[in-house]
């Protein structure tokens, strides 16, 4: 496998998903998948361009039913209509064969299938069944994540690497077994889909696993034996902050030594919650490792027995809100505004300091202190805010240091 030193990113093919690039070099793709029943074609829509307003540059659909893949192109209509250009992805089990074959629209209209070969069909079936999704996949151009998940291994393949397991001379453990039946599976479909007609440039590949060392050294693996792109995520990875730490220990570690093309932040929503919040954090994980930029980041202290009052989370709250509501109309307006800094400090300690080393920067007082606000821009002090607006001023800051710093971009009229 070889290594591009300057990115520190291992190459892999690159892979074309509709307007998006996967792999070969290019930034760390950012997906997401709906929740709604996709039959419900308004409704699926909707959360669709929820979903790539928050940031997901492609978005998956579960296509199970002969009524959701009809419903396909009319999703993919909406969207048009509604601006909204992330290609859309086909989540495939058990019945893909049939319904990409008698929904010939649905297969066309789908930028990417996902297939799960654990879940096409056993013996002679598999093999037949996985085929004729690829020949739909090659007839019509699209790429394929060939995607494993531990729950639903062939049982065949494990089978197999089993018996080849007891004949080692050193045999490896269940979780050993586990880990290599999954790369197998992985790279022995892509190697038939190959064979079958699909380019490698075609072909993405996922070994979903719930268990945090599990992934790490699967995906090792899988980069040391491929070249293949590689879709990087942790599959039930659970509920708000546990779902958020598994899925960053997992995944930082592998971006961290160069692996992983695409990542999926597979949350349970709270109830109610929003279904974008995956989204948000797969952009954080990989804005604060330094692969990409997203939106400006707000840095803020933790606060202290020098910060009694809470005026100082409340700000940094708000201009947090602001700055994501502010966003698309900024990435529309100006160029590099997602690499802007903001930081909200509590008290003198380390305030001044880290206002200064952000784009902007307020240091609020603490308990004692004079009731100032400094507020730095690029490391000068500019003014200082008291009364009982300082939020309003701060953001007021925030925007015409915008509108004067980024260069606009420059829009066609017809």
């Amino acid at each position: 496998m070889s290594m591009d030193t300057s990115l520190g990113r291992r190459l892999t093919r690159p892979v074309r998903i509709g307007r998006v690039v996967v792999g070969g070099g290019a930034p760390v793709v950012v997906q997401s998948m709906t929740n709604t029943d996709t039959e419900d074609a308004a409704g699926t829509a909707a959360q669709c361009a929820e979903l790539s307003r928050a940031g997901s540059e492609l978005v998956r659909v579960t296509v199970n039913t002969p009524a959701a893949a009809a419903a396909i192109a009319g999703i993919c209509e909406r969207l048009e209509r509604a601006g909204v250009d992330a290609p859309l992805v086909g989540d495939f089990h058990y019945n893909g064969h049939r319904l990409l074959a008698d929904y010939p629209e649905c297969a066309e209209r789908l930028a990417k299938y996902r297939i799960n070969p654990g879940n096409v069909g056993h013996g002679e079936k598999h093999d037949e069944r996985f085929a004729r999704m690829i020949e739909i996949a090659c007839k019509y151009g699209k790429a394929v994540r060939i995607g494993v998940n531990w729950g639903s291994l062939d049982p065949r393949l494990l089978a197999r690497v089993m018996d080849g397991n007891a004949r080692r001379a050193r045999p490896l453990d269940a979780v050993g077994v586990m880990r290599e039946a999954m790369v197998a599976s992985a790279l022995e479909s892509a190697a038939k889909a190959e064979e079958i007609g699909l380019p490698g440039e075609r072909i993405v590949l996922s070994c979903k696993v719930s268990g945090v060392q599990d992934l790490i050294a699967i995906y090792r693996e899988l980069s040391r034996r491929s070249d293949y792109a590689l879709h990087l995520g942790l599959t039930e990875a659970g509920m708000g902050s546990k779902g958020i730490v598994a899925s960053t220990a997992a995944m930082a570690v592998l971006l961290q030594e160069g692996i992983g093309d695409t990542i999926r932040v597979s949350l349970t929503p709270e109830p109610g919650g929003a279904r974008a919040r995956e989204v948000v954090v797969a952009q954080e994980i990989l804005q604060t490792m330094g692969l990409r930029a997203f939106a400006p980041m707000v840095t803020a202290c933790p606060g202290c027995g020098r910060t009694t009052n809470s005026f100082f989370q409340e700000l940094a709250r708000a201009v947090q809100e602001h700055v994501r509501r502010r966003m698309p109309q900024w990435r529309a307006e100006y160029d590099g505004v997602e690499n802007m800094s903001l930081a909200v400090m509590g008290c003198v300690v380390n305030g001044p300091g880290e206002s200064k080393h952000a784009n902007i920067g307020v240091s609020l007082p603490g308990s004692g202190e004079a009731p100032a606000a400094p507020v730095f821009e690029d490391g000068v002090k500019t003014v200082t805010l008291s009364g009982d607006n300082i939020a309003g001023e701060f953001i007021a800051i925030v925007e015409r240091y915008v509108a004067r710093t980024y260069e606009r971009r420059i829009t066609s009229t017809s």
